[in-house]
């Protein structure tokens, strides 16, 4: 690999603070970025699991620190985050209640929007704000998903928070591209992580989802966070305002 090449990847000097960081995708993404120079800070609600992903990504020879906070709770975002200095967001935190539309609770609605549209909301303006405020040009990357894009069948409140998100992916990146901010999404499809197994555990719904994936898998964390790592770096320095799918072809349908 070439010298050229390799900077255009590089992210030493940079700091990343990823949300939802402690597992799964989050994890994934945070290793990766920290593989490529980046210091990391893992953001989660539990300690424990905190400090096992901080452990495995120093024992790898990243640098990475970790924060205990609840997303949701604005206060508490405001307070660890208001005069944190990072370049990269990775906007991972996320949930699902997958269920048909004529079951849907209010409980549920709100437990949806309230992490996937709400907490992401708050979280990039907190932290934009300090970025701007400081003269930091960077990168935020909102976890969307292939749902952001098409409909799906007990998917209802997801798809509706996830489209949301896309959109509020477009407005942002207007608005703070003149800050040298730039704001895109990824969106995945069905990603094999420890939150999607309950599901490929019920009869068929491997076998219905392989059926909409051209290319014939299920995706694995490597591939969200390959694409994370190309929006937070300088090979997408003329990237804003988009969506990157990285769902084998399920959209393309």
């Amino acid at each position: 690999m070439t010298a050229a090449v390799s900077a255009l990847f590089d992210l030493t000097g940079h700091r990343a603070l990823i949300t939802g960081g402690s597992t799964g995708i989050g994890l994934g993404c945070a290793q990766l970025l920290a593989d490529a120079g980046a210091e990391v800070i893992v953001v989660g609600r539990r300690a424990a699991e905190l400090d096992t992903a901080v452990a495995a990504i120093t024992a790898k020879g990243g640098k990475a620190s970790s924060l205990v906070c609840d997303v949701t709770d604005l206060a508490q975002v405001q307070k660890a985050f208001g005069a944190l200095d990072v370049h990269i967001l990775v906007n991972n935190a996320g949930t699902n209640i997958p269920e048909p539309f004529l079951d849907v609770t209010p409980e549920h609605y709100d437990a949806i929007f309230n992490i996937n549209v709400r907490a992401a909301f708050f979280v990039a303006q907190t932290i934009t704000a300090r970025m701007v405020k400081q003269g930091i040009k960077g990168s935020i990357i909102h976890m969307s998903s292939q749902m952001g894009h098409v409909g799906a069948v007990n998917r209802t409140v997801y798809c509706a928070s996830k489209h949301a998100l896309e959109g509020l992916t477009k407005a942002m990146a207007l608005e703070l591209a003149p800050h040298g901010i730039r704001v895109n999404a990824v969106a995945p499809t069905f990603i094999a992580t420890p939150m999607t197994r309950p599901f490929f555990e019920k009869p068929g719904f491997r076998e219905d989802v392989l059926k909409k994936i051209a290319l014939g898998r299920v995706g694995d964390i490597e591939d969200v966070a390959s694409a994370v790592l190309y929006l937070a770096s300088n090979a997408a320095k003329l990237v804003t305002g988009t969506s990157l799918k990285v769902d084998g072809g399920w959209t393309a349908h």
